[in-house]
């Protein structure tokens, strides 16, 4: 039988939750005092602890902090007269289990025991999957690219070929799959280690910035130059340049890239003398570059020039018995970005996971268990935490039930904003799948003055 430590100031309180608990079965002490009940927690160990907010003495988050001092997974439900926020925040910030205002209805306060016993039973239960002593070293090191399926272990191997030397890659996978993150392996497990690493995203810039980023320029070159400026390529120096999204650069600045890669040098935006060129150069895109060529969007030869190794990164549909290793690795990720303690996994949360689609791939997966983590009342990642995102059936559907569209245009400001309704406005996915730029998306919003 649970023993319930119920500690008020208020006679008739007590004996009210004492009659209502005992009659659904629990083992119910009292006190009538903060004090009182910190030295029952010492002597009576009980399971559970319900505790006034004002009482003489120590209030309830003075009560609440000492029995997270002394036993870190006894719940604690907080019970006060005043509806008051701030006090709610504190509570719930120091670890309560749950806050309830008086009066307290016996039905709801049943059901608020049972859950928090059933939480820490759900605890018990399971096995820590994570060590929170891990050093920096470990396997979970924050930028480690995790996975165990053939795909990925043939990835690891030629990771450890071409970190060996400074050839140029292509890295191509979905939005989502870790493609920087691959990047920062080749760089940092090689010859690199020591040299500068440099991240161009080239879809945040326009082609005249784009080229002063990449190649820097010289005073007066164009208006506001007013001092020197060196360039990505400048600042790489024998280390790496990443350039992300390469698919989105113009066919001008690919004429002058195909240079620098050619001649290994480049000059300054309106300077004259040739910088010699010594990084290596990672690509990555989330779109077909041979259709891209194809279509006239992309040159052949930069094309060729960039895949001097090539890794494709499987979506992670396509490598779903990853998914009990990325929970473990991102669980520890996040316990210590944010303070947490989430080391169990409870049942039926990794067959559950497993099955979903993940069109945000690996990215949607991290999100989605910080939103459960920070959600997490105690150390177990809970089903009923995680929410998961389901892409609804395609928009054309919907054009069937409506009036002709009269023009271009309008087919596609309607088209767009189906696909942000669907995502929930989230304009990283909805950029993926109309399969635009994130700076061509705002743009339309703007154009069509969609709203959400």
């Amino acid at each position: 039988m649970e023993k319930i430590l119920v500690i008020d100031d208020d006679k008739m309180i007590r004996k009210l939750f004492s009659l209502a608990l005992t009659k659904a079965g629990y083992n119910v002490i009292e006190a009538e005092s903060g004090d009182a009940g910190l030295l029952l927690v010492h002597s009576e160990r009980p399971d559970l602890v319900i505790t006034d907010y004002q009482m003489p003495g120590k209030n309830g988050l003075e009560v609440l902090a000492e029995i997270r001092k002394l036993r870190l997974k006894l719940p604690v439900i907080m019970l006060t007269a005043y509806g008051d926020v701030v006090l709610t925040i504190k509570s719930i910030q120091q670890g309560a289990f749950e806050y309830l205002e008086k009066p307290v209805n016996p039905e709801t306060l049943k059901s608020t025991v049972i859950k928090a016993l059933s939480s820490v039973k759900s605890s018990n239960s399971l096995t820590t999957v994570i060590r929170t002593d891990a050093s920096s070293e470990s396997m979970l090191e924050d930028n480690i690219l995790v996975g165990r399926t053939p795909q990925m272990k043939e990835i690891f191997k030629n990771i450890g070929l071409i970190s060996m030397n400074k050839v140029n890659v292509l890295i191509q996978g979905e939005t989502g799959t870790g493609k920087e993150l691959i990047a920062r392996l080749v760089h940092f497990s090689g010859i690199t280690h020591n040299k500068p690493l440099v991240v161009v995203n080239c879809s945040a810039l326009t082609e005249t910035l784009l080229e002063s980023e990449l190649f820097g320029h010289v005073k007066g070159s164009f208006t506001d130059s007013i001092r020197d400026k060196k360039g990505k390529f400048e600042l790489a120096g024998e280390g790496t340049i990443f350039l992300d999204e390469i698919s989105e650069i113009s066919l001008n600045t690919q004429v002058k890239l195909l240079r620098v890669i050619q001649e290994l040098e480049f000059e300054k935006v309106g300077g004259e003398l040739p910088i010699p060129m010594k990084a290596r150069i990672i690509a990555a895109t989330n779109r077909n570059l041979e259709e891209q060529i194809k279509l006239g969007k992309f040159r052949e030869d930069l094309y060729y020039r960039l895949k001097v190794f090539t890794i494709n990164l499987p979506p992670l549909r396509e490598r779903k018995d990853d998914i009990n290793d990325l929970v473990i690795h991102f669980l520890y990720k996040l316990n210590k970005r944010f303070n947490k303690n989430v080391t169990k996994i409870g049942d039926g949360v990794i067959e559950m996971l497993q099955q979903h689609d993940w069109h945000g791939n690996v990215r949607e997966l991290e999100n989605t268990l910080l939103q459960a983590i920070v959600m997490s009342k105690n150390d177990v990642l809970e089903k009923e935490n995680i929410i998961l995102n389901y892409r609804m059936a395609e928009p054309v559907a919907k054009y069937q039930e409506m009036s002709e569209f009269r023009t271009l245009e309008s087919l596609e400001k309607h088209h767009i904003k189906c696909i942000l309704d669907e995502v929930n406005w989230n304009k990283v996915e909805a950029s993926r799948i109309l399969d635009i730029t994130r700076p061509t998306l705002n743009a339309k919003i703007e154009k069509y003055n969609l709203v959400q």
